[in-house]
């Protein structure tokens, strides 16, 4: 059976991602269509030792298309969604612009991948660090209940984009010679920075970033009124999120039922290995030696979510 799948955004950093990991991991399909906006018309992307030209997006664009991978604003992601199911493909979003609709799952397969089995022509992709976050948190919840949540996010500046990447290697230049430079606009610098401050602020105090891991942890362990506090801050590094969390529990077990309890590092990574069939990737380091600790370069060598301390 022949698949086709479309990448729009293609030509941004998220874009280029996907594109790379359908490679790398042998994703079944036998020919890719690359979308952008006309000011990327003449550029191609490698894909399988031939080199794919980058289409400008159209209706006429998703023709035949199986399944479309959205690495695009919301705007763009809501204007093109309709169209692309229309024309039969099944969407997958990465955008916010659906993560809050309940007609719309939001999902991460080796945690809530049942939500699939009613064919959804659009779905929705969780915020970068809480999808990791889940994946860990699944683990856990087979053996006990979540009571609360408090998590602290190291957010890369690729999570900004392209042009974020632009300015931090703009900063990091400039500060091995002098003073740092402001960003556009006055803002901080992202190199030799950490800022706290990621999207807007909400009422509530909490930056959207922020709360866009509440919510979307809740939605998807299904915990609607699990508290959650979280930070999120930007931190110097150009491609690897890290958090810290700390989750209070009880564990289910009979007799454990009513008392709180560490669980070792050992039972972790049982957890890990055997919360679900479709087996999450996450590596536990054995012992806590600073040899074998979750880094940036480890984790993105083994292509999965690390947990370490």
């Amino acid at each position: 059976m022949s698949r086709t799948v479309a990448i729009l955004g293609a030509t941004g950093l998220v874009g280029r991602s996907m594109l790379a990991l359908l490679e790398e991991r042998a994703f079944p399909c036998d020919r890719v269509r690359l979308l952008a906006s006309p000011r990327s018309a003449g550029v191609t992307l490698p894909f399988r030792g031939a080199e794919i030209p980058v289409e400008p997006v159209s209706d006429a664009g998703f023709s035949d298309v199986d399944i479309a991978l959205f690495a695009v604003k919301n705007p763009i992601a809501q204007a093109w969604s309709g169209i692309a199911q229309r024309s039969g493909a099944v969407v997958i979003d990465n955008s916010s612009a659906y993560r809050y609709d309940d007609a719309v799952p939001l999902v991460v397969p080796e945690v809530n991948g049942h939500l699939l089995d009613a064919r959804p022509t659009l779905v929705a992709n969780p915020n970068c660090s809480a999808a990791p976050l889940v994946m860990a948190l699944a683990a856990l919840r087979t053996q006990a209940r979540l009571e609360r949540l408090v998590v602290s996010t190291y957010q890369s500046v690729s999570g900004a984009g392209i042009d974020a990447l632009a300015q931090l290697e703009v900063g990091l230049r400039a500060g091995l010679e002098g003073p740092v430079p402001n960003r556009e606009g006055g803002l901080p610098p992202f190199a030799f920075n950490c800022i706290p401050h990621i999207d807007r602020f909400e009422d509530n105090g909490y930056t959207r970033e922020e709360m866009k891991v509440v919510w979307e942890t809740r939605r998807i362990l299904a915990l609607p009124d699990l508290p959650v506090s979280v930070t999120a801050v930007r931190v110097p590094v150009r491609v690897g999120h890290s958090a810290a969390v700390t989750p209070t529990v009880i564990c289910i077990r009979p007799a454990f039922s009513v008392t709180k309890r560490s669980i070792t590092r050992s039972r972790s990574a049982s957890l890990s290995r055997s919360a679900s069939p479709m087996t999450p990737r996450i590596t536990i380091p054995s012992a806590p030696a600073a040899a074998q600790e979750a880094t940036r370069e480890r984790t993105l060598a083994s292509s999965s979510d690390s947990s370490g301390r």
